[in-house]
């Protein structure tokens, strides 16, 4: 087996010191991270020693996330073009020309922003709870689209839900049968996160120009007809927060008859020559 070690740096990029996690031989399939909201890379640190005797892993955190510099709004544009613009830089930093990208929550937009201006350095997709179809977008995203129409009657709800401990709570505990299993330090570090100076504003703007995504679905079903790329979407059998509908259209889209694959595993379905189930 080789080395799984973790390696923790920061680099700079287009001004900004940008954390990331690093593991495995830079000659392997290279396999990059991308985290959901509100959490980091750390939401893959016990992932990614599971694969780094097989891929080269990076796992960078976003402006305004983790241990990267999150600068004020008024001096730093936090949109999702933005941030997949910082990665983006970070990856060519890093030499990577050739990659799998792992899209999980926000790690759908900007993978799949990355996807649509380099779809040659992209060999596969893994998708998990990372929505490109509307039918993503549950119930639960009512009070968003009228913050999206009219941010001025919508913001002072919005920013309560955020600063909520039982809404961060509720983002990891779900309907799971199993609560007990979960680490609490999971949602009290999130919210300890989200309660630092300043972390509301900034994750206010993203949450405005998630409407972005919206509409750049058409745009990313367009990329995944056209290209085909080897998808692997994952997800729990408790799973709330995306409909399955959600995964379904993905599945369709992509037109690849193994591209679903059910488990909680998800180092063993990555084994090299194991296929997901039809």
């Amino acid at each position: 087996m080789g080395d799984t070690t973790v390696r923790h740096r920061t680099v700079a990029v287009d001004g900004l010191n940008i954390f990331y996690r690093e593991a495995g031989d830079a000659r392997n399939p290279t396999l990059v991270l991308l985290h959901g909201f509100p959490s980091s890379s750390v939401m893959f640190r016990e992932l990614i020693p599971r694969l780094a005797d097989r891929f080269h892993l990076l796992a960078p955190d976003y402006p305004g996330f983790g241990r990267s510099d999150a600068p004020a709004p008024d001096v730093f544009r936090y949109t999702f073009d933005h941030l997949a613009e910082i990665v983006d830089h970070f990856l060519e930093q890093q030499r990577a020309d050739r990659y799998t990208l792992y899209l999980q929550d926000y790690g759908g937009p900007i993978g799949f922003r990355l996807a649509l201006a380099h779809p040659e350095r992209v060999q596969a997709l893994i998708v998990q709870n990372a929505v490109a179809h509307a039918q993503g977008l549950s119930d639960l995203w009512a009070p968003r689209r009228a913050f999206w129409a009219d941010r001025v009657a919508h913001e002072a709800a919005v920013r309560a839900n955020l600063l909520s401990f039982e809404a961060t709570r509720q983002r990891h505990v779900g309907k799971s049968p199993h609560p007990e299993r979960i680490d609490p330090e999971t949602w009290e570090s999130e919210y300890a996160f989200l309660s630092r100076p300043g972390m509301i504003d900034i994750q206010l703007e993203l949450f405005h120009d998630y409407r972005s995504n919206a509409a750049s679905y058409a745009r990313w079903q367009a990329y995944l007809r056209q290209h085909q790329p080897p998808t692997l979407v994952v997800w729990g059998s408790t799973t709330f927060r995306s409909p399955s509908p959600a995964r379904w259209h993905t599945a369709r889209t992509c037109r690849r008859p193994r591209c679903i694959c059910w488990t909680r595993d998800i180092s063993r379905s990555m084994r090299p020559g194991r296929r997901s189930p039809n």
